[in-house]
């Protein structure tokens, strides 16, 4: 367990006791109905932290707009600009996503962590294998997980001097080994909270197994504060990805879901069963296992642990609730019986 230097994001408390789960607006920075609509719908979905791209001073008007229309923290996304970071936090964002490095003086640094003190906003350095300083780059060979948590810890120091340690820190890329020696090393070399992710991870069906390695590796690490899985697709998507990846690691309660690959043996259809059932209770809050078994070989005996489920017969199944066989009921009934068992419990 890290020693941890606990961080307030408005009401979302990074000191490892909650993985908080967070997404970013992908809709234009200039459509603030479209982003507010977006915002809306991401905490819906299950969204703890949403960020958005503030990219001129336009943009900043998006935070007090989103800001009344939900009660996740907002967090601005900043590069180069300091006035923009300083405006944002006037705004009441509750926290800045920046480079130290990329504002430009020491003079302008200090100026983001002075406003940001001031105003108990949380500053996260986001370092990216593809924004490396040359000089590491040159150091180092590439960007070698050395030379990143190096970038990230300099940048960390610049904010440092000015009296400043409410930090969060990233260190994504998109190769998930690298993501995982980085991640590891910065958790050894600084109390910081961690915010976690593959960057650039790809559409959706890759994206989601790269995140789940690289996210996975490190959550059964006990490393992370906070993640998202990056997906070129509609950002609810990395939401509901993000909630299975905890679900599985036992870090997040809900309903587990698990069911067999099928074989020779399997006399219904089970692959669209398990679909139906999955789908059927994706926004189903109860802490449940539920089984979706193909024959009696994968039935009652490997899924006892489960609470509740099925196991397949020929043209049948059979209703399980722990050890105890329910009922039998037709394949054209399976799926409208399992519910209403999971109704009750």
């Amino acid at each position: 367990m890290r020693n941890l230097h606990p961080v307030k994001v408005g009401q979302c408390v990074l000191d490892g006791k909650h993985i908080y789960i967070q997404s970013m607006l992908n809709t234009r920075s200039d459509d603030i109905p479209g982003s507010v609509e977006q915002a809306k719908q991401l905490e819906a979905a299950g969204c703890e932290i949403v960020r958005a791209a503030i990219p001129n001073m336009d943009a900043v008007a998006l935070i007090p707009a989103i800001k009344e229309a939900v009660s996740i923290p907002l967090v601005a996304d900043i590069h180069f600009d300091y006035k923009l970071a300083l405006a944002a936090a006037d705004a009441g964002v509750d926290k800045i996503r920046i480079n130290p490095g990329n504002i430009g003086s020491m003079d302008r640094v200090k100026a983001v962590a002075d406003k940001c003190r001031e105003k108990g906003i949380p500053i996260r350095i986001g370092v990216n294998s593809g924004s490396l300083e040359k000089e590491l780059l040159a150091k180092y060979g590439g960007p070698t997980p050395q030379a990143m948590v190096e970038s990230a810890l300099n940048h960390a120091r610049c904010l440092e001097q000015f009296d400043f340690n409410d930090i969060v820190i990233s260190i994504k890329s998109s190769n998930v080994q690298n993501m995982i020696a980085c991640y590891r090393l910065a958790a050894e070399s600084c109390a910081y909270p961690l915010h976690l992710g593959v960057t650039e991870a790809g559409t959706e069906h890759m994206g989601i197994i790269k995140s789940a390695a690289g996210i996975g590796a490190l959550l059964c690490d006990g490393i992370g504060e906070t993640i998202r899985v990056s997906l070129t697709a509609d950002p609810v998507r990395e939401i509901a990805a993000a909630q299975d990846i905890l679900k599985a690691l036992n870090l997040r309660e809900g309903v587990e879901f698990v069911s067999c690959p099928t074989c020779g043996r399997t006399r219904i259809d089970l692959i669209s069963t398990a679909k139906t059932v999955e789908d059927a209770l994706r926004g189903c809050k109860k802490n449940i296992k539920v089984a979706v078994m193909g024959c009696v070989v994968n039935g009652p005996g490997e899924a006892r642990e489960a609470d509740i489920g099925i196991a397949g017969g020929d043209g049948c199944a059979v209703i399980f609730k722990g050890d105890q066989i329910l009922r039998k009921v037709p394949e054209n009934e399976i799926v409208p019986a399992l519910l209403a068992e999971i109704e009750k419990l």
